[in-house]
């Protein structure tokens, strides 16, 4: 008995040490983690985040490359801070790539990820996707539709010509003219406002709403990634992503029982119309394959078009007019282009845009600096692969830091520099666009996911940096310094100025010009 015990336990011991060095070898054959600062016991990096993610996570690529490996709380997170990363991330890798990690701003404010961009990659996600490129984003809706973007900018422009000698807050002005454009092409009518251009106390609440949103969906819930701290809500940002979404839910409710009562000027001609056509009966799931949307479905559409199709392009804009009272001769040959191309008797058209070269670089430049969503909404890593040589773990957040990659030194000479001329004919980035192809350049991502909304939101900021430039100059109010003028960031989902821009608009063109 004696010698079988020996012979069990050095089986046993044999063993023991045949998977300790199988499991070394496996160790020393494994690509490691992506470098990244030291981790805080139980939260990991999540305290040194501060209160601009974007910026704090440049820092630490400067230091350890610009693939990074953090820990928030239980959760593996990969940040790609350059363009040649983010193409692994977006190209290379795509497929595995395409969902969407838990988090509970989609939870709570996107109705449970039945959005569009919070949605699970299947399906469901491919019908919504396929809905909004056909009858909002498609070249001919984007034609059928471009005398509304137009009336909205002339509407806009006679606004901002009848502020006289007040300071106004501009991007309270362009949310609304955004907001107007949209409803009109979704709902057939102005969602706020009498029409005349001027400011309005709904569409100033309307703004705060989707600012809100965008704040607190940008944050990084403690909650998410340390799951026995969820119910304390530590940050409060359960308790706000609630309050917001009620208020949403509230102006969305609102808005389609009215379509029911009243189509508005553009008769059935309008997407809620047609996604009304498509409602299934009841809320059931649905499968993706029959073409029918649940209420809820409608709504988080509506909720995407609405809070990432204005504040997006509002706030770019509002970057455009700092830049321009910070950089006087962009703005200066950027004008002396629109009177050559437009003349001083009429207002920029969208037909105007492919004559306008220099324009087209200055909207570059803004996207470059100023991009509107400064991290990309995160991915997921379906299963584990490796990327530039180092292990990325099955499950990770990836984090695709656009800010970062806009600034990247070893990309663009005098990166903190408002240079729209490197994108001009012989520039260093001459070949460059905006559509996904190039990765040092990536305001609307890329690969399969990439924002539906990418040409009408360029086509948005191009006509509406055309219309500000051309039909005014800017001045800030009295004693305020141009050089001085502070371009500090507020971080959420969409780059925010911290402090919204005071100016006075000064009229350059014919008067009959800003009559309406």
């Amino acid at each position: 008995m004696a010698s079988v015990s020996v012979i069990l336990l050095s089986v046993l011991f044999a063993a023991l040490v045949y998977r300790l060095f199988a499991n070394l070898r496996s160790k020393r054959s494994s690509p490691p983690l992506p470098p990244g600062p030291p981790k805080w016991p139980i939260l990991g990096n999540l305290p040194q985040l501060g209160p601009r993610p974007h910026q704090a996570m440049a820092a630490m690529a400067r230091k350890y490359g610009p693939l990074l490996h953090l820990r928030f709380g239980v959760a593996d997170v990969v940040v790609a801070a350059s363009g040649s990363v983010a193409e692994q991330f977006l190209k290379v890798h795509d497929t595995n790539f395409l969902s969407r990690p838990p988090n509970t701003g989609a939870k709570l404010v996107a109705y449970n990820y039945q959005d569009m961009v919070n949605a699970p990659y299947g399906p469901r996600w491919r019908l919504k996707r396929k809905i909004t490129t056909v009858h909002l984003f498609s070249s001919k809706a984007l034609e059928d539709y471009r005398h509304v973007r137009q009336e909205e900018v002339a509407l806009l422009i006679t606004g901002l010509a009848k502020a006289g000698s007040s300071a106004i807050k501009v991007g309270q002005l362009l949310n609304l003219c955004i907001t107007n454009a949209l409803g009109r092409v979704m709902l057939g009518y102005r969602v706020f406002g009498d029409g005349s251009g001027k400011s309005d106390p709904k569409a100033d609440e309307f703004k705060s709403m989707v600012v809100e949103a965008m704040v607190v969906g940008g944050a990084f819930n403690i909650g998410d990634f340390v799951p026995a701290l969820d119910w304390l809500d530590l940050q409060g940002l359960v308790a706000r992503m609630k309050k917001v979404h009620k208020r949403l839910d509230a102006f969305l409710t609102r808005i389609i029982d009215e379509h029911k009562v009243n189509v508005g000027e553009g008769g059935q001609n309008n997407l809620l119309s047609t996604l009304l056509s498509l409602k299934e009966d009841g809320d059931g799931d649905g499968d993706g394959e029959d073409g029918k949307l649940t209420n809820i479905e409608i709504k988080a559409l509506f909720l995407n078009m609405f809070v990432a199709g204005t504040d997006t392009s509002a706030s770019t804009v509002e970057w455009a007019i700092t830049e321009f009272i910070r950089n006087p001769k962009v703005l200066a040959r950027l004008q002396e282009e629109l009177d050559s191309v437009v003349g001083r008797d009429r207002l920029v058209s969208e037909q105007d845009l492919p004559q306008l070269t220099y324009l087209q670089a200055v909207v570059k430049e803004l996207f470059r600096l100023h991009p509107p969503t400064p991290l990309a909404i995160p991915r997921m890593a379906a299963e584990s692969c490796e990327i530039n040589g180092y292990h990325i773990p099955k499950g990770a957040t990836a984090l695709i830091n656009v800010w970062a990659i806009g600034r990247d030194p070893a990309e663009w000479t005098d990166p903190l520099e408002f240079k729209p001329e490197r994108f001009l004919p012989g520039g260093e980035k001459a070949h460059v666009d905006l559509k996904g192809n190039d990765f040092e350049l990536i305001p609307f991502g890329g690969g399969r996911r990439i924002c539906a909304g990418l040409i009408m939101g360029l086509r948005t900021v191009q006509l509406l940096t055309a219309s500000v430039a051309h039909s005014f100059n800017w001045d800030l109010p009295a004693g305020q310094d141009p050089e001085k003028l502070s371009t500090d960031e507020a971080f959420g989902l969409t780059l925010q100025r911290a402090e919204p821009l005071l100016v006075h608009p000064r009229p350059r063109l014919a008067q009959h010009v800003y009559q309406v």
